[in-house]
């Protein structure tokens, strides 16, 4: 006999925004009436938030190529037109800075965007962009939460009905930013190879339409299930870009070679060398900071999460730079940048924005930058770092794991543990300092530094250390890992 599921099996979870927007599996957690209950309440909020300042009515929403994003789209633009706000829906996919750029240009109250970013393809979301062209802070999502339980207040009249092609406006936005005619020249008599691995996702045809010139792109198809992996710049989902590189080196090319990996919604960055060596954020920021300091003459202050190689304060300060750390989540460091003049903002997976554009993190801007410094410098791109390694006289290694716990409470006692009997030793080394805005970061005696956080919605236990040496980082990543068992 089978088993009885009980009245609730398919409630899904409760909606909850984390560090970026409402996540869930389609199907059980989002669909399509809790999009239409919780679109017409972030137009509220954003209303309520931000209306004073934009004089506007105007609510952008967007999506990316995940499964039947466009239809969540059409939903949750009728909602909102609905609930009495002018809608503008986007008439294609494109990346979420995107859209965050059409607020900020279109002087609207703010964007709804259908993505997931780099979750697998079980997931769709829905961010909220304010009007300033970034994420909006926690206080807002926090009234969308709160409104919940009362459910959509109905309007008299329904609000007006548009559509846009987003690409465009975005995309001129870039260019104007970066000299693309050395870029493309570059290109086209054979100095600099670009390849490109969108990952099935939003930045799919979006540094051709940048450039106006072809480039190779990998993993350009619409695929919603991202090949049973995850659109996410981690080296393990990039065979393809791996064995085109490293198949352009074989064939005998010696030209300079640059590999982009986008995620699914473009907001998020990797690279790869010209051997085909993978190159995360921590390393792409120093050589970003560097080139937007010297060649393009930005000076500002520059922001990290806690979770950023310590290298980036040691190449700031090469430029009598400020710097500046804060929790994890772009959202925080977007708050920042609306505070103070930001030469940059970025963190460890691979979200980079800048002072200059919108406070968001955008992985278009962020590698027509890399390929401009490439040119100018007519350097690999571990050439460029392993300079500002000299420089600094600062060499490391870096590591991150996602420890999966049994449950919720389990991540409660081992959070009780860590207030009530912070660690004065990691992996024999003492703790000199412990930073404690989000989780709790441990700098060692040895020049190294161990972080305990925990995800906000789900047991996992996240670790992240940085270290002189890999066999450093992994006896502090393994401490981790026994103490939290231990304790469990």
């Amino acid at each position: 006999m089978a088993a009885k599921l009980s009245p609730t099996a398919f409630m899904g979870k409760p909606i909850k925004f984390g560090t970026d927007g409402w996540r869930g599996l389609i199907a059980a957690d989002f669909t399509y009436d809790r999009v239409a209950q919780v679109a017409p309440l972030a137009a509220i909020a954003l209303k309520q938030s931000y209306g004073d300042t934009t004089n506007s009515n105007t609510v952008i929403v967007g999506y990316d190529r995940r499964f039947m994003a466009e239809d969540f789209a059409q939903v949750a633009a009728e909602t909102i037109q609905a609930a009495g706000f002018d809608v503008v829906l986007s008439e294609s996919y494109a990346p979420t800075p995107a859209f965050s750029w059409a607020a900020f240009d279109q002087k609207a109250l703010g964007a709804v965007v259908m993505t997931a970013s780099h979750n697998p393809g079980g997931y769709l979301g829905l961010k909220v962009k304010g009007g300033f062209g970034g994420s909006v802070p926690p206080e807002v999502t926090k009234k969308i939460e709160a409104m919940l339980p009362d459910g959509v207040p109905t309007s008299a009249t329904a609000g007006s009905w548009t559509t846009f092609n987003p690409w465009p406006s975005y995309c001129g936005a870039i260019r104007s930013k970066v000299d693309v005619e050395p870029i493309k020249a570059a290109i086209a008599n054979g100095t600099l190879t670009v390849f490109a691995d969108v990952m099935h996702g939003a930045a799919a045809s979006g540094l051709e339409q940048i450039l106006g010139c072809a480039i190779n792109e990998v993993n350009g198809d619409r695929d919603p299930l991202f090949e049973g992996g995850a659109p996410e710049p981690l080296p393990k989902y990039l065979p393809k870009l791996f064995k085109a590189i490293n198949g352009h080196r074989h064939a005998g090319n010696t030209n300079l070679t640059v590999g982009l990996v986008f995620d699914g919604d473009s907001d998020r960055i990797a690279a790869m060398d010209g051997n085909g060596n993978f190159l995360s954020s921590q390393i792409l920021i120093p050589i970003l900071i560097e080139y937007l300091a010297t060649r393009r003459g930005y000076k500002g202050e520059v922001i990290k999460t806690i979770s950023g190689s310590n290298l980036f304060p040691k190449v700031a300060a090469l430029f009598d730079l400020p710097i500046h750390e804060t929790a994890i989540g772009y959202k925080y460091i977007a708050d920042r940048m609306l505070e103070s003049g930001a030469l940059l903002g970025g963190e460890e997976s691979g979200g980079i924005g800048y002072g200059h554009h919108i406070p968001e993190r955008d992985a278009l801007l962020s590698a027509m930058y890399v390929l401009d410094a490439v040119v100018q410098s007519g350097m690999d791109l571990s050439d460029l770092y392993g300079n500002l390694q000299d420089k600094t006289d600062y060499r490391s290694e870096y590591d991150r794991i996602d420890l999966p716990l049994a449950n919720m409470e389990v991540r409660a006692k081992l959070l009780d543990t860590l207030q009530k009997q912070t660690p004065k030793e990691v992996a024999g080394h003492a703790v000199t300092d412990c930073l404690t805005i989000d989780g709790y970061k441990f700098s060692l005696a040895n020049d190294s530094w161990l972080l305990i956080r925990f995800s906000g919605t789900e047991p996992v236990l996240r670790l992240y250390s940085e270290a002189l040496t890999m066999a450093d980082v992994k006896a502090n990543l393994n401490w981790a890992k026994d103490w939290a068992t231990a304790i469990q």
